[in-house]
């Protein structure tokens, strides 16, 4: 996560009670939520590999859910890369990414379940933000998230503004996309050049 998001819930005042964590990977942000005593998490991560080591550094203490999200119940095949760990893997078909950073190539796939968030009968009044990372396809996240944006209140994602990813969503896709429940970018930081982290702080008066 390139933002600070201790400082950030300072600056914008902000109480978590529960953090949805979608593209988990191995669970690098679970020790910030140590330090902000965030009480609800659930991590949602569908490679194998990387759900083997989340459930190692992540414990039994949290929910850790192996499912993909968006706006489908269904399998998808993800495009999986080894030489960054799996962070680059992504359900879309790698495009700029192949240039930008040629020393990661994705040669392996895999089968995985993708689930609407929506479907998953979470208790929503638990949870008041996302934390989403899933290379691209955060829209169509969203799309499947419609009921569960009205009880969120923040939401730190990555954000693109070049096709990294085939058809993957722009940072003004997602702007578009989330302004009508509220929405509105406070910050962003682009230190992937191509790529950065967003955040997006609701209205009070939204909801």
């Amino acid at each position: 996560m390139l933002l600070d998001l201790i400082n950030l819930l300072q600056i914008y005042q902000l109480n978590i009670n529960g953090v949805l964590h979608i593209g988990a990977h191995y669970g690098q942000e679970n020790k910030i939520y140590d330090q902000l005593g965030i009480r609800n998490r659930i991590f949602f991560e569908p490679l194998s590999s990387n759900f083997s080591v989340l459930e190692q550094r992540v414990g039994p203490e949290y929910t850790l859910i192996k499912k993909a999200l968006g706006n489908e119940n269904k399998k998808v095949t993800m495009f999986v890369e080894v030489a960054n760990n799996g962070q680059s893997s992504s359900i879309l078909k790698p495009a700029k990414h192949l240039l930008q950073y040629p020393q990661i190539q994705f040669p392996l796939t895999e089968e995985v379940e993708m689930a609407r968030l929506d479907d998953l009968n979470l208790d929503l009044s638990l949870f008041n933000f996302i934390n989403i990372d899933v290379q691209g396809y955060e829209l169509e996240v969203f799309k499947g998230a419609s009921k569960t944006l009205e009880k969120i209140d923040c939401i730190v994602s990555e954000v693109n503004r070049e096709e990294l990813y085939e058809n993957c969503a722009k940072i003004w896709e997602l702007e578009s996309f989330l302004s009508p429940y509220g929405f509105h970018m406070q910050e962003v930081n682009w230190a992937g050049q191509t790529w950065g982290d967003a955040f997006f702080l609701k209205e009070k008066n939204s909801n």
